[in-house]
């Protein structure tokens, strides 16, 4: 089968592909995390810092919404890398074709629970009433629009999967531009407030999963598929929810645990709530290096799991961590020397501003840990090692909790345990993977061979 398009990743230089597939990955999700950033300096900046504590209010809210269908889509991919890795290429079609079947039914659920749970969930989260009704706007319009965001992180899963980080990346770019457009003709033109801002997201969206939709059949083999490959599968479907489910189930205990904390900096009232919003957005940013690593990761652990080389594996994750450590030191640098001027792109007023500064100076000490999760977890879930997902998930519950519960009772700590808390829960969950790893048992749970 013609190769335009895939990326084989059993062979050649570990680095040099890991990068080469990281960089699309990075521009496309620092392009992502500008359009959401855009979102926020716009409604801070125009609507005002309440509006913009109750877009982040909601940030953990559509992360838990999102989780189930990210991580299905996670699962598809492994299957399609570890498949394409062994070399059966009809297989992968089939994956391909049911995946269709299991985004769509996700996707509707979900969007439908984002709608009509809005209110009650908003509640519980002891939501200020000065946020309450820009936050349930928001939340109803971006998580009623999970289907699309399912769309989008299968097909990108799916390309990735097969070594192609461009494209999803091309279509990106073109939503995130036109997203800013949109941000400021709805909020600003049209005087729109959140629902413009959350709208702007949405359409953006669609946009991004249309277009790569389209041009992923166009020009990749595996996406063009025939009636043979269209049947349903249980054993196709079984194995992608026996992948995808742990990821998921990780996914909405670390939006659960983020909730939670949520629900903390809430009590503190309006202006942390818009100074931890503004960390959140700036953290989001610093974080697309090691995510994007991380999925660098789990490619390059899939394919060679299937194709089982797993010495090759090993060493693809060990320099990763090197890559990690690098950026971290730089970013410890950057927000110590510009803390303040990067938390006043977002706001105007001085105490939020002062607090903001301080969070992420706090939280930079730790993303050494935060960047070891991203690596360590990549390459367990590409190689298979999925039910581990759920340890994580637990372990991030127990640390933003406990860790919360603990520091904000010391006064010396007070509301700065919001930013500690975030950061050694880092650590801890980073530590964790590191042991797991260690532990060497990932090496048998490759699925192609079961």
């Amino acid at each position: 089968m013609k190769k335009s398009y895939v990326c084989d990743m059993t062979k050649g230089n570990e680095v040099k592909l890991l990068l080469q597939f990281a960089l699309p990955m990075l521009v496309g999700n620092i392009f992502q995390q500008f359009y959401n950033m855009a979102d926020s300096i716009i409604v801070g900046k125009f609507v005002g810092s309440n509006a913009l504590g109750a877009v982040g209010s909601v940030s953990s809210l559509n992360f838990l919404f999102f989780s189930l269908c990210i991580g299905l889509g996670s699962g598809i991919g492994i299957l399609i890398s570890q498949y394409f890795g062994a070399g059966q290429d009809d297989y992968v079609k089939k994956i391909v074709a049911n995946a269709i079947y299991i985004t769509v039914g996700a996707g509707l659920v979900m969007s439908l629970c984002g709608v009509f749970l809005a209110d009650p969930i908003l509640k519980l989260m002891n939501t200020p009433q000065v946020n309450f009704a820009d936050a349930k706007t928001y939340m109803q319009i971006v998580c009623g629009g999970t289907l699309v965001v399912a769309g989008y992180n299968t097909i990108s899963a799916m390309l990735r999967a097969l070594g192609d980080s461009t494209t999803p990346l091309i279509f990106l770019v073109v939503a995130c531009g036109i997203n800013i457009g949109l941000d400021f003709l709805f909020v600003l033109g049209f005087d729109m407030g959140v629902a413009g801002a959350a709208w702007a997201t949405v359409i953006a969206q669609v946009l991004a999963m249309v277009g790569s939709i389209w041009y992923g059949v166009k020009k990749n083999p595996y996406l063009r598929l025939k009636r043979q490959h269209m049947e349903p599968d249980k054993t196709i479907v079984k194995k992608s929810f026996q992948i995808g489910l742990p990821i998921a189930a990780q996914n909405a205990l670390i939006a659960i645990s983020c909730v939670a904390l949520q629900s903390v900096v809430n009590y503190y009232g309006a202006v942390a709530m818009a100074a931890y919003t503004a960390t959140n957005r700036v953290e989001q940013l610093v974080q697309q290096p090691f995510g994007s690593l991380g999925t660098a990761v789990s490619t390059f652990a899939g394919q060679n799991a299937g194709a089982g080389k797993y010495d090759r594996v090993s060493q693809g994750c060990k320099k990763s961590v090197y890559i990690v450590l690098i950026f971290s030191l730089l970013m410890i640098g950057v927000m110590f020397l510009f803390s303040n001027q990067i938390v006043h792109l977002f706001v105007n007023e001085p105490e939020v501003i002062e607090i903001g500064a301080k969070g992420l100076r706090i939280t930079s000490l730790m993303y050494f840990g935060l960047g070891l999760i991203y690596v360590m977890r990549g390459m367990l879930n590409g190689v298979g090692d999925a039910a581990f997902a759920m340890v994580n998930g637990i372990t991030e519950v127990i640390g933003r909790v406990g860790f919360a519960l603990i520091l904000m009772q010391i006064p010396a700590i007070g509301l700065w345990g919001i930013w500690y808390t975030n950061g050694l829960t880092w650590m801890l969950t980073g530590l964790v993977n590191v042991i797991r790893v260690k532990q060497g048992r990932w090496k048998n749970k490759a699925i192609v061979n079961k």
